[in-house]
């Protein structure tokens, strides 16, 4: 079977919590080994550290998301120390720079010092860092020059940055992970950025519950009691493809069509690497395997879960 390692996502997010040993139990029966759960901001450290001791599949990630920098505590930096201290097979992440229509509520000089302080810890503690980047690649790239080059790795997670700028964020240690999000690129942009990247850097993710791939209708996983999904749409989503559907099995061919609120199930990263593959040109089970690798070398630091086979 083919083995996969979903390099980032968030099965403690509110939204699916009380479903992810359903979510996890369905993504392993479809090759996933390893799950990369990032937290995003001191609320929800705690669930992300209790999910990876009930489940061993779960490498926990902390870190304080630029969306949250402005609810953050006096005692953050401290508070993130600690989970660090009580976990040491955690990562770092979710960290970033955002200036996209969310972003843009929150300081970017303070998404920037908070962010520069989460990289000096990886830093130190020698940890690989997952980070978000919406439309600033170029501080980014700026901060990551200043501070690096990182020896532990950065997951550039959902990467959709220029093919232009791979090469520079390749030389300061970074890795490219993919989900859903790089079917909203033009098709040729999508395919010139992937073929810069080099094979032993690329990574695969779902971001769920977010980053629903907009694939075929009938190749995606739903959540179960997903409450964006009407019963009318379910039926669509849940019956087989077949010409005994008649005109209605066409209304909704991809998920693009789906509410924007869809929730993605983990078991979708089949999805991405379907799309991932066909833009590279090379077998499904190729990618899955190359990418697997490249997680686990990754993720195999002082103290990881991840075993390396």
């Amino acid at each position: 079977m083919i083995r996969l390692f979903d390099a980032h996502c968030h099965l403690q997010d509110p939204r699916i919590l009380h479903k992810a040993p359903q979510l996890i139990k369905a993504a392993q029966d479809a090759g996933v080994a390893y799950f990369a759960v990032n937290g995003v901001c001191e609320q929800d450290w705690d669930s992300v550290k209790r999910m990876a001791e009930t489940h061993p599949c779960v490498l926990p990630c902390f870190g304080l998301h630029p969306w949250f920098v402005k609810e953050r505590s006096p005692n953050w930096f401290k508070a993130l120390r600690e989970c660090f201290d009580s976990t040491p097979s955690a990562a770092v992440g979710e960290i970033g720079v955002d200036k996209g229509s969310r972003g843009r509520k929150v300081d970017f000089s303070e998404q920037m010092e908070v962010l520069r302080q989460q990289l000096e810890l990886a830093k130190e503690l020698n940890k690989p860092a997952s980070v978000h980047c919406v439309r600033a690649f170029a501080d980014l790239l700026e901060i990551m020059k200043s501070m690096g080059p990182f020896p532990a790795g950065i997951i550039l997670h959902s990467y959709l940055g220029s093919a232009e700028m791979v090469p520079e964020f390749s030389k300061l240690g970074a890795y490219f992970s993919f989900s859903g999000f790089l079917m909203s690129l033009k098709a040729n942009k999508a395919k010139k950025m992937l073929k810069m990247v080099p094979s032993d850097r690329i990574l695969l993710e779902t971001d769920a519950p977010d980053a629903l791939p907009m694939s075929n209708i009938d190749s995606l996983h739903f959540v179960e009691g997903d409450t964006s999904l009407t019963e009318e749409l379910l039926a669509q989503t849940t019956s087989s493809s077949t010409s005994s559907l008649g005109k209605s099995s066409h209304v909704l061919a991809d998920a693009s069509m789906l509410p924007k609120e869809t929730l993605n199930h983990p078991a979708n990263i089949h999805n991405v690497l379907d799309y991932v593959a066909s833009m590279l040109e090379i077998t499904n089970e190729e990618l899955a395997e190359l990418s697997y690798q490249n997680a686990v070398r990754l993720l195999s630091y002082e103290g990881s879960k991840v075993l390396q086979n």
